[in-house]
């Protein structure tokens, strides 16, 4: 049997939906600065790729949430409610200057959800929510 350190996994990609593929274009590309590796439309749908300039291996796709044709009308209702809510999905990002980078997210017309904060668990961080209502919280990491 190997030994954990013996693997090679990497985050390649994490998914989030989106609803507004211009709205989702300009903020990860505008507010967060994430440069767009692909952007792919298919039936009126769009799936767009972004990631860190400094991160090529790391990316984040956005894609339609009601693009599996098995989904049925009620879990269709359901995703759009948890959207609108901001309970459907998230992602945590981190910085080395949350302050710097809370600045620009305001000036970007992020809708912030909180502010930097010390965390009573150790870390301090922010979050807000993306056009499509995705919590993104942002570590600051030393």
């Amino acid at each position: 049997m190997s030994g954990m350190s013996d693997t090679d996994i990497t985050i390649h990609q994490a998914y989030l939906p989106h609803d507004d593929h211009e709205a989702s274009l300009a903020f990860y590309r505008d507010t967060l600065g994430f440069e767009v590796r692909n952007d792919v439309e298919y039936q009126g749908m769009h799936w767009l790729t972004v990631g860190p300039v400094d991160q090529p291996g790391t990316s984040i796709v956005l894609h339609p949430p009601f693009a599996d044709p098995g989904i049925t009308e009620e879990e269709r209702r359901t995703i759009a409610e948890m959207m609108a809510k901001g309970t459907y999905a998230g992602i945590n990002l981190a910085t080395t200057s949350l302050d710097r980078t809370f600045e620009r997210l305001q000036a970007g017309d992020a809708e912030v959800v909180q502010e930097p904060t010390q965390q009573p668990w150790g870390i301090r961080d922010c979050a807000l929510r993306d056009p499509a209502g995705n919590m993104i919280r942002i570590f600051e990491v030393r």
